[in-house]
């Protein structure tokens, strides 16, 4: 049978303290700070297989050596500080450069540092060294200039000072598969992001992604409408929108226009990290006494340009000024000597068209012409008959922004007869109406950010003025 001793405490027979002590599920071993511990032998084993061996709170230890790491701090430093040797810091100089001060050498003294934010290269990390003490031999600064770097300096003596035994200049990062990207108004639909700009600004892409499919982006770049011609008596031409394009790139799932250009290499936009500016056109200016109306302006984005809506017809019985004007979708005739000319669309050509023609006036510089409807996105503006005014052109539809939503509609023509004057209305998408004759009212302005045409105007009050266009980009983002 194997002897055995059952005690609870071993005590010293001079003073009674504890050599050891069990107390609940805790042995205590040694009798207080003054009273070292010797364990003899050549072979000495700490702990279970498995366990843990710590080390207290607030000791130290001797003996073991430095085995070249430090405990790394992992709330990122973003500025100006001073180090403590082992321990080692992640650096954020993502807001702005500053120093790492190094405390006084003392041999054997550690410390490492790593660039947090991957910033080194653009905003530096500064290493000062503690009075005269010196970074590999010189009493200098020593700067961090390499994106993702990081160092390990080790104090050996007073000739050399801190030696980097350690140096990564690797920038070891997570593969991003999605675009970053920045400007507009921000909102998300699904697993998409929308960037919509109602006026000028810049769609910056901070990175593009890993995937290369994921770098062509869906858009639309709708231009500003053309404004409602302005006649003196009456019949003037509704205004056309302004060009409508739109590309929907396979990575985003929405239900586009008739008008996806997506078949069409040229039309498809793939985005780098760099800035793109955008450009969204104003809407024509209302214009009065017999004259045509003023044109929309352009919209832009990379590559892609849609033209400004053409100017509607206005009153010109013995001269030009009853012809719609070209762009984007063309304004509607007016009345003129004979007949009034309908302003083309589609004006430069693009595939997809980017709209369509004006309609025609009727009743040439007779009393009761009446005025042609401005063409829209997807339909040309309606010929007028007598003593009715044709209605605008219909815009295109499409659920970039997540809902179905109509742009490009054209203005809808003035009236002419007195009596049994029918005056057109807009288009779907913003146009505006056309007014009755007689009527002291400005034609119909066309909805803001939709680039609609504006209606025309009878009796010299003011063609409606053209909506202002829209830039939509949508993209995946996760």
């Amino acid at each position: 049978m194997t002897s055995k001793i059952k005690v609870d405490n071993i005590n010293k027979v001079s003073d009674d303290s504890n050599i050891i002590k069990k107390c609940g599920t805790t042995t205590t071993i040694g009798s207080g700070a003054s009273n070292p511990i010797v364990v003899d032998g050549s072979a000495v084993t700490l702990g279970r297989c498995g366990g843990t061996v710590a080390l207290a709170s607030g000791a130290t230890q001797t003996g073991f050596g430095r085995t070249g790491t430090v405990d790394w701090q992992t709330t990122p430093k973003t500025s100006t500080f001073t180090a403590v040797s082992g321990e080692g810091y992640f650096a954020n100089t993502s807001g702005s450069a500053f120093n790492m001060n190094l405390p006084a050498g003392v041999a054997g003294a550690i410390v490492s540092v790593a660039d947090y934010a991957a910033t080194f290269n653009s905003n530096n990390l500064t290493i000062v060294p503690n009075g005269s003490d010196k970074i590999g031999n010189q009493n200098d600064n020593a700067i961090l200039a390499t994106k993702g770097q990081s160092v390990t300096l080790v104090f050996v003596d007073s000739t050399q000072g801190w030696i980097n035994t350690m140096d990564s200049t690797s920038n070891v990062r997570g593969i991003n598969p999605f675009i970053v990207a920045t400007g507009g108004t921000i909102t998300t639909s699904g697993n998409d992001k929308i960037h919509t700009f109602t006026g000028p600004g810049t769609f910056a892409v901070c990175t593009a992604a890993s995937c290369a499919t994921n770098n062509q982006v869906s858009y639309i770049v709708v231009a500003g409408g053309g404004a409602g011609g302005d006649a003196g008596d009456r019949a003037a031409g509704g205004g056309g929108a302004g060009g409508f394009r739109e590309t929907k790139s396979p990575a985003t799932p929405y239900t586009a226009s008739p008008l996806d250009g997506q078949p069409s290499a040229p039309n498809r936009i793939t985005v780098t990290a760099t800035n793109f500016p955008i450009t969204v056109g104003a809407g024509g200016a209302s214009r009065q006494s017999p004259n045509i109306g003023n044109n929309g302006n352009p919209s832009t984005f990379s590559t892609i340009t849609s033209t400004a809506g053409g100017g509607g017809g206005g009153e010109a019985p013995s001269g030009p000024n009853g012809n719609g004007q070209p762009g984007g979708s063309g304004g509607g005739a007016g009345r003129g000597a004979a007949t009034g000319s309908v302003g083309s669309g589609n004006t430069p050509p693009t595939s997809p068209a980017q709209g369509k023609n004006g309609g025609s006036q009727a009743g040439g510089a007779d009393s009761t012409a009446s005025g042609g409807g401005g063409g829209g996105a997807t339909a040309v503006g309606a010929n007028a008959s007598s003593g009715v005014s044709g209605n605008g052109g219909a815009g295109a539809t499409t659920e970039i922004t997540a809902s179905p939503v109509a742009y490009a509609g054209g203005g809808g023509g003035a009236g002419g007869s007195a009596g049994s004057s029918t005056p057109g209305t807009g288009g779907t998408g913003g146009g505006g109406n056309g007014t009755p004759y007689p009527s002291t009212d400005t034609g119909g302005n066309a909805t803001i950010n939709t680039g609609g045409g504006g209606g025309g105007a009878s009796t010299n009050a003011g063609g409606g003025a053209g909506g202002s266009g829209i830039v939509v980009i949508r993209y995946k983002f996760q």
